[in-house]
């Protein structure tokens, strides 16, 4: 799998928490969609701090086994 960590602008994005996040804050992980990329980050990661940057065809096949 090729990632970076991108610290470009995300602002415009909207981030999801992880459905297995609790209500008390924690390690929880985001993801984002853009055009052609999904963006991951831990969501005490807002700001100038990097995120991974995965192709979307990459990150489907990194979900279909996940959900296995």
């Amino acid at each position: 799998m090729s990632t970076d960590q991108h610290t470009a602008q995300t602002a415009g994005l909207t981030w999801f928490k992880s459905s297995y996040s609790g209500t008390s804050g924690g390690d929880c992980v985001e993801v984002a969609a853009g055009l052609d990329v999904v963006y991951v980050r831990d969501s005490k990661a807002t700001g100038d701090r990097p995120v991974l940057r995965i192709a979307r065809a990459e990150w489907a096949a990194f979900v279909r086994l996940a959900v296995r």
